[in-house]
């Protein structure tokens, strides 16, 4: 196999481009070791926590001639593996995404988690770069010159450059070996550019690599793979290469490398749209309390908006015309921090702490019941703390988000400020197919659109009917549309 980083679809690379590359591998070997010739031996068992819902199958790796009892075979007619990593709830999300839709279609999704094979030179290379991303967000939410200078210019420029690529295709060499015992044959859908990369490099033939961001990035690229993206303004950036290597007119991305499908969503989430849509719409004619789901990452940043926006709605939950869903994932330190700011928000709040069955009882009966009060959700596995936003994203009439992954999701949204540049472009496509705000980009402005979700009908009303219109335009398929696109490879 010809090296990936010398030439970028059609775009041949600097030599000091090149041989940084070399040395970054190298960094990695050095640091991590090289277990390219180690054959890890595979095996499947059911997800403990998504397994039911969604009818996923963990891949395990185990150390070599280790055995561990559980079943082996994979399915080739109808397993589709679902590669990812976690790097925030981003990438995990968009993984459940195209599970569920694989389910909901009659596949059987095989969740490889890069990040979870904690033996393998893969992981620790991944995990390595996930620190670095996890440390760079905190400060940025801390520290306006770092957010400036360091932290928005690399999101939105560095992460563009296809230089960027180049030293990832490079560094992905060190994570094929998880790839060797899992039949090739089988289509992998990658929800992060690593799994994709690793994918390709491991000699897996059949690789949907799933864009998530709607700003075009190198950093997305793994050559060799079908390209998917969730907007029309991502295909026309990724094709031509806008930008990626300054004012140059580069070589465009072969057509057949390039797909859009729109935005990628659970089934669960689409197929009770128009349900989902009526209920926020009565629950605003009869004047319940509005519903709004916070979702709050755990590196803290943006916990000050989130803070004064809790301040701001007290009042007016403890008159009944708003409730509160808080979910602070997998990390409890911030529901705690968030009670030693706010003292008077113990007082109305039920928590639902690493209780999943209850969890997802509430969230059941929140669909018909009436809510009211602050809700706040912790579970400390990574699958509960993401899902439990998506369960409860059909019963809440507004979710408040930085425009992230959650930019796409067919509910009414309104937009936090962003952390990094790139995230901007979710909160654009969003406001123009009419599904969420603008992005707000401080808290007076934000408690200004809170205000008006609840003070007039109109804001809400129209977010719903143009979820519902969008529906009917295919714009929420991306999911089925991803899987339907892998088997499609498979079967030539």
């Amino acid at each position: 196999m010809s090296e990936k980083l010398a030439v970028i679809f059609g775009n041949r690379m600097p030599k000091k481009v090149y041989k940084k590359a070399l040395k970054s591998k190298k960094k990695y070997i050095k640091k991590f070791g090289d277990d390219s010739n180690v054959s890890y031996p595979v095996s499947l068992k059911e997800n403990e926590h998504i397994g039911k819902a969604l009818g996923v199958m963990d891949v395990r790796l185990l150390n070599p001639g280790e055995k561990d009892g559980e079943e082996t075979a994979f399915d080739n007619e109808k397993g589709i593996i679902v590669g990812n990593i976690r790097m925030g709830f981003g990438h995990y999300r968009i993984s459940m995404a195209i599970a569920s839709a694989a389910n909901a279609m009659g596949y059987t999704p095989y969740w490889m988690d890069l990040n979870s094979y904690k033996q393998t030179t893969c992981t620790k290379v991944i995990s390595a770069q996930n620190d670095l991303y996890s440390l760079g967000s905190r400060l940025s939410g801390k520290s306006k010159l770092f957010n400036k200078f360091v932290w928005e210019p690399m999101n939105y420029e560095g992460f563009r450059k296809l230089s960027y690529n180049a030293s990832d295709q490079k560094n992905a060499e060190l994570m094929a070996t998880v790839y060797r015992n899992v039949p090739k044959e089988i289509p992998v859908v990658a929800t992060h550019v690593w799994p994709a990369q690793a994918a390709i490099h491991g000699g897996m033939k059949y690789v949907v690599n799933a864009i998530p961001d709607n700003w075009p990035m190198a950093l997305h690229f793994a050559e060799g793979s079908l390209h998917t993206v969730q907007t029309h303004f991502a295909y026309q950036g990724y094709r031509i290469l806008n930008g990626m290597q300054g004012k140059d007119v580069l070589t465009p991305m072969p057509a057949n490398d390039l797909a859009y499908t729109g935005h990628y969503i659970d089934h669960e989430l689409v197929s009770n749209i128009e349900t989902d849509c009526e209920a926020r719409k009565q629950r605003k004619i009869n004047k319940a309390p509005m519903r709004f789901l916070l979702t709050i990452g755990g590196a803290g940043a943006q916990k000050e908006i989130f803070a004064a926006i809790i301040k701001y709605l007290l009042p007016a939950i403890e008159k009944k015309e708003a409730a509160l869903y808080v979910n602070v994932g997998d990390y409890k330190n911030v529901w705690e921090e968030l009670l030693k700011e706010i003292p008077e928000l113990k007082a109305v709040s039920e928590e639902h702490f690493d209780r999943w069955e209850e969890t997802q009882s509430f969230c059941d009966r929140a669909l018909t019941e009436s809510v009211t009060g602050v809700h706040g959700f912790y579970h400390s596995n990574i699958f509960e703390a993401v899902y439990c936003t998506n369960l409860l994203m059909r019963s809440s009439d507004v979710l408040v988000t930085k425009p992230s992954e959650l930019a796409f999701y067919p509910v009414p949204k309104l937009f936090i400020k962003r952390v990094g540049g790139h995230e901007q472009w979710g909160a654009i496509h969003s406001a123009e197919i009419g599904d969420g705000t603008l992005e707000c980009a401080d808290i007076p402005h934000t408690l200004q659109m809170i205000e008006l979700f609840m003070r007039e009908d109109k804001v809400l009303v129209d977010m719903c009917d143009a979820i519902i219109k969008n529906k009917a335009a295919g714009i929420y398929d991306g999911a089925y549309k991803v899987v339907e696109l892998a088997n499609q490879m498979r079967k030539g």
